[in-house]
């Protein structure tokens, strides 16, 4: 081989180091603006306001947004759950009756700051009733609190972050799992 020929490869060798390496440098220098991106934080006063009302963490309850519907305020799940926090519309009239408004209407569902102020409220409830398990409130949040204390009277559950395993039905194990995920990746990003 000639030797210009070889200079030549090495410096296209040295240059795609040098952009891998700028690449990479970028890459470490902007992980949390690139993390923030992926898990991003909107609504995040209003969570913050409501959080502070109710007593729950706001980076838990936008794990569970993440979680349930992505942030989209228009979200409908195949079962008929509503809105950011994906609540039921009769588990939202319920809550709202709980908290004194007696005009609530499901469409307000979809009105991020009353999904929000209702699942912090209804978060901090289940909080309540299962002595802040994060694990057995969640799943009730997923599965209901009626299967959760079915499942702790039958003693298949017993709570704790050890016991994802024990919760008996797929979605609501898998869904306590991935909350708890995102509820780490807020917690390294946003505290």
């Amino acid at each position: 081989m000639a030797p210009v020929f070889r200079r030549r490869i090495n410096k296209r060798k040295m240059k795609r180091r040098l952009l891998l390496i700028l690449f990479l440098m970028l890459l470490v220098f902007n992980i949390d603006t690139i993390s923030r991106f992926f898990y991003p934080f909107p609504y995040r006063d209003t969570t913050t306001y409501y959080a502070g009302i109710y007593n729950v963490d706001p980076l838990l309850l936008a794990a569970v947004m993440k979680a349930e519907s992505g942030f989209n305020s228009k979200a409908v799940s195949v079962r008929g759950a509503r809105g950011l926090m994906q609540i039921m519309p009769d588990t939202g009239q319920w809550i709202a009756r709980q908290l004194g408004e007696h005009t609530f209407h499901p469409d307000q569902l979809f009105e991020p700051e009353t999904s929000i102020k209702l699942g912090a409220w209804y978060i901090s409830d289940l909080k309540k009733e299962f002595n802040n398990d994060p694990v057995l409130v969640l799943a009730a949040y997923n599965g209901g609190r009626g299967n959760v204390r079915e499942w702790l009277s039958n003693m298949s559950l017993s709570g704790g972050n050890s016991n994802i395993d024990q919760i008996p039905f797929t979605e609501p194990r898998h869904y306590v799992r991935k909350v708890l995920l995102y509820y780490r990746i807020y917690i390294t990003l946003y505290r």
